[in-house]
């Protein structure tokens, strides 16, 4: 029975650790320069790695290259930020965004 809940736990922690950390939101999406806005709850930077994940098929990572915010290149943002990125994959309005 230990054995069980010990395994239990450790595949919970393994699987939170893929998922990563929730730190926003994707609140707009610009298609034609394919720019994402993120209502960030948490911080990020610059070199950081996200998680982006919605719809039924979208769950992509990648790396921050470079975050704006209000049109001004910043190396990072944090929680109540809007930043604006580049992304590689289109999303939408409510997806979120893990850090991992």
């Amino acid at each position: 029975m230990v054995k069980k809940i010990v395994k239990k736990s450790i595949e919970k922690i393994a699987k939170k650790d893929k998922e990563g950390k929730l730190i926003g939101k994707i609140t707009h999406y610009f298609s034609e320069i394919e720019v994402a806005v993120i209502d960030l709850s948490a911080p990020l930077k610059v070199g950081d790695t996200i998680r982006v994940v919605g719809g039924q098929e979208t769950d992509f990572e990648q790396e921050v290259e470079s975050l704006q915010i209000d049109h001004e290149k910043v190396k990072s943002g944090k929680k109540g930020d809007g930043v604006g990125m580049k992304i590689k994959e289109k999303v939408h309005e409510g997806y979120r965004v893990f850090k991992i």
